[in-house]
This record gives C-alpha cells, structure tokens and sequence, in this order.
C-alpha cells in the first residue's frame, strides 16, 4: 500500500532553506516545498529542480517544487521559516527586528490561510522575538509554534567542548538554556564528557571562555562571512528537530 508521504513546507529558499530542502530530501523527511518572494521565484525552483536531479545519485524519493504562492502550502505537515535578512558584521539579531518583522507578518498570514494545522518551526532572527511574534500573529496553540535555537546552541556548546578538550562530539551530552544571544546559559555542571561532568575535566578558565564563545558563536561566523550568517548548522538543527 501506498503511504502518502509528509509535505514539509520552507518559507525562505535562501542558504538555510536550500540546506534545509536538501537534508529534508536526503533524509526523504517527505516531499518538499520551497516558497519566496517574486524576485527570489525562479532561483527556488531552479534549486527544487537541482535537488530533483540530485535525487538518483543520492538514492532519495521525494517530490522537491519551488513556487511564490501561498496555496501551494496546503496540507503541508511541518512548516519551517527561515525568511527575512540575516545579520551582516557588526550588526547584532535585534537590529534585524523592524525588516523582519514586517516579514514574518505576511508569512503568518498565509500559513495562517493554508496551513493552520501545520507544526511551524521558526529560524529567522531575532529568534526569540520572531517566535513570538510568529505565535501571536498566527494565533496556533503554544505547541504548535517553536524556535530552532536550543538545538543550535547546544550543537554549538558541544562543538567547542569537542573542539578544546579533542572529545568525539559523540561523548559530548549538554544543556544550554535562555535566549538566543547574550542571554544564553550553557550549563557546566549539566554537561557530560564520556558520563563525567565537565567541571571534573575542563579547568574554569577553559570553561569560561567555552561559555562565551558560545554566547557568540552565531557573531563569529558573521564576522567571518560579512554578509549573511550560519547556515549549515542552522539547517541541521531544525531538521533534528
């Protein structure tokens, strides 16, 4: 018997959405849907077509289209939202809020319209922010709305420790709690190495700096890139999701 397979909808086909159409397909999640604006139309449905063409050599079934129309959401299963302007350097996530805002307001309207049954993960940053105002302008129950960070940060605090104590990821267990930015709390004390709680193996000054580059990390790799923010850990951390 035929199962119909899950509809997951992207609202944003720029560099996390592309990823994230591409995990999505990789780890045939269901058929995808990659949704923009006018003037970004044809590129999504030249990645959709890519990802089709991608699809023998990586050995996945899945249907990938790109369009500018909210119709195309309906009965979508998971909608995730990645539209809006990323950071550039020097700027920080809350810089981003009048632009994207205003954003997320028509995005919230037409999943609103199309797809209000639809479990709606949300990337755009100012994160916090954005997930709230996401959750009031569509009006879904509260477990129906969530934010990608908490999965990000803690890939991020994992991946340092990783990187400093030369630990396999794999060894690595933590917990990050708060917002996402300057209000984020790693917790040390709640963070294992092997089953061994990390104040037992790293020395305090080494967590500090762990903690605050955790903190930053999103800020590091703007500095880096310049122009546009993370996307590759961004996208897998909501497909985990």
């Amino acid at each position: 018997m035929h199962h119909q397979r899950k509809k997951i909808a992207l609202i944003g086909g720029g560099q996390i959405g592309q990823n994230l159409a591409m995990l999505a397909a990789m780890k045939e999640l269901g058929d995808v849907v990659i949704l923009d604006v006018a003037e970004y139309v044809n590129p999504v449905k030249g990645k959709a077509l890519d990802l089709m063409e991608m699809a023998p050599h990586g050995n996945y079934d899945a249907n990938i289209t790109g369009t500018g129309d909210y119709k195309d959401l309906e009965g979508a299963d998971v909608v995730i939202i990645t539209a809006g302007k990323p950071r550039q350097a020097g700027m920080t996530r809350e810089d981003l809020l009048a632009t994207n805002i205003a954003i997320i307001k028509s995005v919230a309207e037409g999943i609103k319209q199309y797809a209000p049954k639809a479990f709606c993960i949300v990337v755009t940053n100012p994160l916090d922010a954005m997930v709230y105002a996401f959750y009031k302008l569509t009006g879904f129950p509260k477990n129906q709305v969530v934010g990608m960070a908490g999965t990000l940060d803690t890939a991020r605090w994992r991946a340092f420790i990783s990187m400093e104590l030369g630990v396999s990821v794999e060894d690595i267990a933590g917990t990050v709690l708060g917002g996402h930015g300057p209000t984020m709390v790693p917790l040390p004390r709640l963070t294992t190495v092997g089953g061994v709680p990390l104040p037992e193996i790293a020395t305090k000054e080494q967590i500090d700096k762990l903690v605050t580059r955790t903190r930053e990390a999103g800020t590091e790799i703007v500095k880096f890139f310049g122009k546009g923010s993370a996307f590759f850990s961004p996208a897998w951390s909501a497909i985990i999701m």
